[in-house]
């Protein structure tokens, strides 16, 4: 059965929070530890019951010596990648993610980020800690992950920049970019963190209030702070998803928007990175097809597919990164094939391979190319060797199909 996953962030969210919320639900702290062990550094976790305005809940304190290091991304990058598997690349996603929303609200590159408040050895720590812990829960594969609006709070925080206004511009630039809803607050306070924030809107595969499923646990993990006016607490309900028929469906429908413009005038070299622009903030697809213009004139016309909650955030970069003075929005029903992603070993190294299926066979399966040119250099074997043994390892794996719609 599809693994779900509801967050309830209605008064906010922070790393050590989501963490302890996901111990609650039944994550295994020996797991946990054991994970952040590799990572060979100096921290511990531990995990204690506390009471928030009458409740109960559960508070992780990171154990870590002080530090006044700032990481760039490239170091925290080689910390993470002594993870495995799922968790490495979801722990490694959400700083890259991170990295790039500072290097937005600065104004500069990705490596010129050096972290502060996030780089820290606990900030790592709650980012891996939950990676390991949803790969526990099985919600690292293709699980519904549904997260409510954010509460961001109001008032000053202070940061290694000084007092910065509520959101911080790291926060801000995080929901935005996943077009992600936001709740008014009373409090005024810093609800959402920058690691919060940037472990949300990695984790998200949709917005709302809970989706359809059957919940089997319900995990409350509580911030530090203890103000009278609200319980400090971020909820997980874990479970599965409800079923609508008695077998794997051939395939899922899903109701999209379809946003397209029609462009003659420019930079042919700006459409690269516009397309990944469109997919890097939530489009479920982009892509251009050439057309002919008024006069002769050569043109493209520009399609993305999108969720309701992008479809504004789509216009705006459209409109911001071409010439565009208009665009054509309208509903589309999309039949996507289910599909999940495994690793598997071949020529001594490790390739992830993408398999479609319909029904329950398999009838598509797609190594990653730079995994398996990075074999094929290492080995001397042929990379198009490597790619047929690792789509047919993959082919023959007894592994179920997930339950589960695509996001892209």
């Amino acid at each position: 059965m599809r693994r779900s996953l509801w967050v309830d962030a209605s008064n906010g969210a922070a790393g050590d929070m989501l963490l302890a919320a996901l111990l609650d639900a039944g994550a295994s702290l020996d797991v946990v530890r054991a994970g952040l062990a590799t990572l060979d550094l100096p921290i511990s976790v531990e995990v204690s019951p506390v009471r928030r305005h009458g409740f109960r809940a559960s508070h992780v304190r990171v154990g870590a010596p002080a530090t006044d290091v700032h990481r760039g991304l490239s170091d925290v990058l080689a910390v993470l990648s002594r993870l495995s598997g799922p968790p490495r690349e979801f722990a490694v996603a959400v700083f890259t993610r991170l990295g790039e929303a500072e290097a937005r609200v600065h104004g500069s590159t990705v490596d010129e980020v050096h972290f502060h408040e996030v780089g820290a050895l606990d900030a790592i720590a709650d980012v891996a800690g939950c990676a390991l812990a949803l790969h526990d829960l099985g919600l690292l594969d293709d699980a519904v992950r549904v997260v409510s609006p954010v509460a961001v709070g109001s008032g000053t925080v202070r940061t290694a920049h000084g007092p910065l206004p509520v959101p911080g511009p790291a926060v801000a630039e995080l929901l935005t970019v996943a077009g992600a809803p936001i709740a008014a607050h009373t409090a005024t306070m810093e609800l959402c963190t920058p690691t919060g924030a940037a472990l949300l809107t990695t984790l998200v595969t949709a917005w709302g209030p809970p989706p359809a499923m059957t919940p089997s646990s319900v995990g409350v993990g509580a911030g530090t702070a203890d103000p009278p006016g609200h319980a400090n607490v971020l909820r997980v309900l874990v479970g599965t998803a409800a079923s609508t028929s008695d077998g794997a469906a051939d395939w899922i429908e899903a109701e999209l928007f379809q946003v397209e413009a029609t462009v003659d005038d420019l930079d042919p070299r700006v459409w690269p990175d516009l397309l990944e622009e469109l997919r890097s903030i939530g489009a479920a697809d982009a892509w251009c097809v050439p057309a002919l213009m008024r006069k002769g004139r050569p043109g493209q016309v520009l399609t993305v597919l999108a969720d309701a909650p992008r479809v504004d955030l789509v216009c705006r970069v459209v409109f911001t990164w071409t010439t565009t003075l208009g665009v054509r929005v309208h509903p589309v029903s999309r039949r996507a094939l289910r599909r999940d992603t495994l690793t598997v070993p071949v020529a001594g190294g490790e390739v992830r391979v993408k398999r479609a299926f319909l029904g329950d066979e398999v009838v598509t399966a797609q190594p990653e190319y730079d995994d398996a040119l990075s074999a094929a250099r290492t080995t001397g074997i042929p990379v198009t060797t490597v790619l047929d043994a690792a789509r047919a390892a993959a082919t023959d794996a007894d592994r179920p199909a997930p339950e589960a719609a695509p996001r892209h």
